[in-house]
């Protein structure tokens, strides 16, 4: 899976990043709820400065979307004779 980072100042001007944002095509069924869950954490930081710079969106998904869910969003394909 490919990872993005986001880089951005916050209100009190701190350089913030969230990093470990997976990078989804539009079709992926988790496509829309990654996007609506980066808006909301990013949206957070954003207007609750706070002492910490770094962020990461995997652990922030884990804590709130169903464990289900997160697995299939983060499994990884076994592919056999390294094909």
């Amino acid at each position: 899976m490919i990872y993005k980072r986001l880089e951005f100042k916050n209100m009190a001007g701190q350089k913030v990043k969230i990093t470990e944002i997976p990078v989804l095509d539009s079709r992926n069924p988790h496509y829309f709820l990654v996007h609506a869950r980066l808006q909301a954490l990013a949206a957070f930081i954003y207007n609750n400065p706070d002492s910490k710079t770094s962020y990461s969106f995997h652990d922030y998904l884990k804590r709130k979307m169903k464990w289900s869910d997160f697995i299939q969003l983060y499994r990884t394909e076994q592919y056999s004779h390294n094909a």
